[in-house]
């Protein structure tokens, strides 16, 4: 509970009143906010209360936060893909939450294309929250004396007036102050205090903008610096392993497809389908095996890394990269690698340098969170 109060602390001070998520903190631009879905402390405090809600899933023991821990930086590390109801896993390792406003897509494959549309999916999915429908959900907001009493007070809705859209539009709204900037490196690059950027950083970091290239992808502009350009690559991480099989599977996906299948059901239940990335939302095999940029702030605490959890550390995302798109030896590279992965001949001083500086992209209140729950 204290580390609940803490956190909530923490958003308090990224959000005290109407505008202040809208405020950019050190390193980051001004949170993005839906014309049609304005933040209130009141709408902020509701989300917070439906992300948390353990009711919400079939076996009343999975919520939003299950997979998505504020002691974990939002995530469900160390596990590789996530547990739903029932200890089912997915194919997926489940992202953070942090910064996740100012993704122009939602999910690896990017089948979501804002907050509100991600947060239907996980109530319905089978390996997830196991809803057969989201009518469980309405029945318990409709009712319950306190979602009641918030629902009116936030949207001026009761009974049936409350539908999927105001729940959906809370919880967008929750994850939207859950944003974390002013980090060793922000201080450092954006605001000229090195006191936290070691020479191996500081060292890495010229990896990461030379010879390691990492900047093309994991964006850094003059004023601020998501880590990701919001866009999809082919790194061999996956789809290496069923390259000979992609033919077959992308044919049958594809009459799947086009025959109803529900693809969010499909790529979390089947771990050769989910391997076929941003394919199976745009059918462009320009898309095969592709996933979604993850943003590097925050990563050093958000262990197994890629789209299932096959690396376990960070050093071992950089050795996959540095071998130009594969991690074992003798794995060979996929047809559809993106054209800017290929060898790097990084000397293991390099490596270890490229890992320190990426240790400095961690928030002060997820250090703090880190340190807690070692303690």
């Amino acid at each position: 509970m204290r580390r609940l109060l803490g956190w909530a602390l923490c958003l308090m001070l990224l959000a005290p009143g109407l505008t202040r998520a809208e405020q950019a903190l050190l390193g980051l631009p001004p949170v993005p906010v839906p014309e049609n879905n304005p933040q209130t402390p009141e709408k902020i405090a509701l989300g917070d209360k439906l992300f948390h809600d353990q009711r919400f899933s079939s076996t009343g023991e999975v919520s939003c936060a299950t997979c998505h821990d504020v002691q974990k930086a939002f995530t469900d590390s160390p596990l590789k893909v996530s547990e739903g109801i029932e200890k089912l896993t997915g194919t997926r390792n489940a992202p953070t939450v942090i910064n996740s406003a100012y993704y122009t897509t939602l999910f690896w494959d990017g089948r979501s294309p804002d907050l509100e549309d991600q947060s239907i999916h996980p109530f319905v999915n089978p390996v997830e929250m196991g809803l057969a429908n989201h009518e469980p959900i309405l029945a318990i907001v409709r009712n319950d004396p306190e979602y009641v009493a918030a629902f009116q007070q936030v949207f001026g809705k009761s009974g049936e007036q409350i539908t999927l859209t105001e729940v959906i539009q809370a919880i967008a709204a929750f994850e939207r102050t859950i944003v974390a900037g002013d980090t060793p490196f922000d201080r450092w690059y954006f605001a000229g205090d090195g006191r936290g950027m070691s020479t191996a950083a500081k060292r890495g970091f010229e990896v990461f903008i030379g010879q390691g290239r990492c900047v093309s992808c994991h964006v850094i502009e003059q004023t601020q610096a998501l880590f990701t350009d919001n866009r999809f690559h082919n790194i061999g991480v996956g789809i290496n392993n069923i390259q000979q099989e992609v033919p077959e599977l992308a044919g049958a996906f594809l009459k799947a497809k086009a025959e109803g299948i529900d693809v969010d059901v499909a790529v979390l239940t089947d771990s050769k389908t989910s391997e076929l990335g941003r394919f199976a939302i745009t059918d462009q095999f320009d898309d095969m095996g592709a996933f979604k940029t993850s943003t590097l702030r925050n990563i050093a605490l958000t262990a197994p890394y890629m789209h299932d959890g096959s690396l376990a550390t960070l050093r071992d995302v950089v050795v996959h990269y540095n071998n130009g798109g594969f991690s074992k030896e003798g794995e060979q590279v996929n047809a559809f690698l993106s054209g800017g992965i290929r060898p790097l001949n990084l000397s293991e001083q390099q490596i270890d340098d490229l890992v320190a500086f990426m240790e400095t992209l961690t928030s002060p209140q997820f250090v703090q969170t880190a340190s807690a729950e070692r303690n």
